[in-house]
């Protein structure tokens, strides 16, 4: 998928989230909108001091304005469009949340390398040899973590506890397989338990010869013969695998 498109597709999940304006008096960031302070629109439209900027002008904020400073302060700054499908979003959520600084740093820290909250090709090549299951997972639960030590989580913790649970869900189900990929893991699953399959069919037709019930395409063993059989193969199964273990 184009960045353009995992840009617009984050930011929307992002700002389902956010929600519209709010002032709410324990929040440090005070008049807010969209998720984008007044500060932080103080910044981008170069006023000083921030407080030339009226609450008003924060309710007034347009979601295309809005998209550009996400861009450029967090998307850009965290490169979360250099991250794969999933990942970026917890990074780019966790950089709007945190800071992309903290973001960045959570992530080189999940990755095992220099957490200097620079993503260069070393960090790049760390993301890409990960699984980014295991990485979003990684990255969501360090930073539930950090907001749990927050003195303001008492305040805010149920509902940053559940955005990163939404967060993490929707990112891991954004994360995609080649499909040569999916066919293989599909496979070997269905290699390792092909054994017991065939087993349970026998022990099935057996019971059900018991019972009373034919089924024609297995009418050629005795019910005995069957779910012993079925049960030789299970018991086979195992004594192979916990010698081979």
């Amino acid at each position: 998928m184009a960045n353009d498109e995992r840009f617009e597709r984050c930011l929307t999940e992002i700002l389902r989230h956010e929600g519209g304006y709010v002032d709410h008096p324990s929040d440090p960031g005070g008049a807010t909108n969209m998720g984008i302070t007044r500060k932080t629109l103080a910044r981008w439209r170069k006023v000083t001091p921030w407080t030339g900027v009226s609450k008003a002008a924060v309710a007034a904020l347009t979601r295309n304005e809005a998209a550009l400073i996400y861009r450029a302060n967090y998307w850009n700054t965290a490169k979360a469009g250099s991250m794969p499908s999933g990942v970026d979003l917890a990074l780019f959520d966790f950089a709007v949340n945190s800071g992309p600084d903290r973001a960045v740093r959570v992530l080189q820290a999940a990755l095992g390398v220099a957490a200097d909250g620079e993503i260069g090709p070393v960090t790049l090549v760390a993301v890409e040899a990960a699984d980014p299951r295991r990485l979003i997972n990684a990255l969501c639960d360090r930073r539930l973590s950090f907001l749990q030590r927050l003195t303001s989580f008492a305040v805010f913790g149920r509902g940053w506890t559940r955005r990163v649970a939404e967060i993490r869900a929707a990112a891991l189900t954004d994360v995609k397989l080649p499909s040569s990929m999916q066919q293989r893991e599909i496979m070997t699953m269905l290699s390792g338990y092909r054994t017991y399959i065939v087993a349970a069919f026998m022990l099935v037709a057996g019971l059900a010869q018991v019972l009373g019930v034919e089924l024609p395409a297995l009418d050629g063993g005795s019910a005995g013969s069957l779910i012993l059989e079925a049960l030789a193969i299970i018991f086979l199964r195992k004594g192979l695998k916990s010698g081979a273990a």
